[in-house]
């Protein structure tokens, strides 16, 4: 028989991130996962963006979660001698005369802190962008290679015997007050659900209001298009190093397409021409499906009437900025340090669980 303190069921960014948090803290980690390539996490282009939407509003904690998150990254980048998190400036450009005029009358009220760092009222002329309404631009923000952050991860807990590359049967647990054995073979004080979107099939947290939601992205080659920043107008520009850039997201809601899909190709090229008007090869395209909640908001905490069981995701498309802080929130709550915050605690959908289910 295994033991182990925290048995965590997936590895994707939420429980890659809370798994290291726990085994930094001393104690015996297990995780499984069945290690898909086309997971939500290996798919995104890990955009940390402070300020987005078509509101053009500071994304939900973001004073706290990106500086965080920030940190966090080089952290793991350290320990890793990798470079997992790249901070570069943000170019969101405006659709509008209107939308310009828009988001300078707010300005005087500096809504968005200290992540703006200025405006350009006309065309920025920077390489290949057309940009003829100006924009904003953003700053503290960047992107995190997190397919290279979440293989390197996986490397160490294959060699070290804490990652188990398999898919986790629910129907193989047994939970008690005082914990769960999986399997006949493993027995953890406490199980954590880390499964993105995975966990609408969950025997345990399918009452949870997650909706999958597909993004795809395009892998493109565009010589001569500025790489000093990202870019955002209906799309965002990752630059990945050369002449490469990452171009996405698409958002579907069910029922959608399993995998790639020549629609998604043509909408996310159509946006990166409104950007750009040179020419560029698509050189990859990936989808992957979110976890999405309807009020946007992460789920965190215990179950409610399986104490030894908790749920940790729902980050939808902000999950690079929100695993770390939440990360270590989550770790916290149940080290008995701290209480989960009001607006991420599952228990804000408590009254949604059937009757008698467990």
């Amino acid at each position: 028989m295994t033991d182990c303190d925290f048995l965590v069921v997936g590895h994707g960014i939420a429980g890659a991130t809370l798994a290291y948090v726990l085994r930094q803290r001393g104690h015996q980690v297990l995780v499984y996962d069945p290690g898909q390539a086309s997971s939500a996490s290996n798919v995104a282009a890990g955009l940390m963006n402070p300020v987005a939407g078509k509101r053009f509003a500071l994304t939900w904690r973001g004073a706290e979660l990106l500086p965080f998150a920030a940190a966090f990254y080089r952290e793991l980048g350290q320990r890793y001698g990798q470079e997992f998190f790249v901070e570069t400036p943000i170019l969101k450009l405006f659709n509008s005369v209107e939308e310009q005029n828009a988001v300078l009358a707010r300005s005087a009220d500096n809504p968005w802190e200290h992540f703006v760092a200025g405006f350009e009222t006309a065309d920025p002329a920077l390489p290949g962008v057309h940009g003829p309404f100006g924009g904003a631009w953003l700053q503290h923000g960047g992107h995190v290679a997190v397919r290279e952050l979440l293989a390197a991860l996986a490397a160490e807990g294959t060699r070290d015997g804490w990652l188990r590359s398999e898919a986790f049967d629910w129907s193989r647990l047994a939970l008690d007050p005082d914990g769960a054995t999986y399997a006949g073979q493993v027995r953890a004080r406490h199980v954590i659900c880390c499964e993105g979107a995975a966990a609408v099939r969950n025997p345990y947290f399918s009452w949870l209001p997650l909706t999958p939601n597909q993004g795809e992205v395009l892998d493109v080659e565009c010589d001569g298009l500025s790489t000093t920043q990202v870019l955002n107008r209906g799309a965002y520009v990752v630059p990945m190093g050369g002449a490469r850039f990452r171009v996405g997201a698409t958002y579907r809601w069910p029922p959608f397409a399993d995998g790639i899909t020549a629609v998604g190709r043509e909408e996310l090229a159509a946006r990166l021409s409104v950007i750009t008007d040179l020419p560029f090869a698509v050189v990859g395209q990936r989808a992957g499906v979110r976890p999405a909640v309807r009020d946007r908001r992460p789920l965190l905490g215990p179950h409610p009437t399986v104490p030894s069981l908790s749920f940790c995701g729902g980050y939808g498309s902000k999950g690079v900025m929100l695993a770390p802080r939440l990360a270590v929130l989550l770790a916290d709550w149940l080290d008995g340090r701290a209480e989960i915050w009001p607006d991420t605690s599952l228990q804000r959908y408590n009254a949604l669980q059937p009757i008698g289910v467990s």
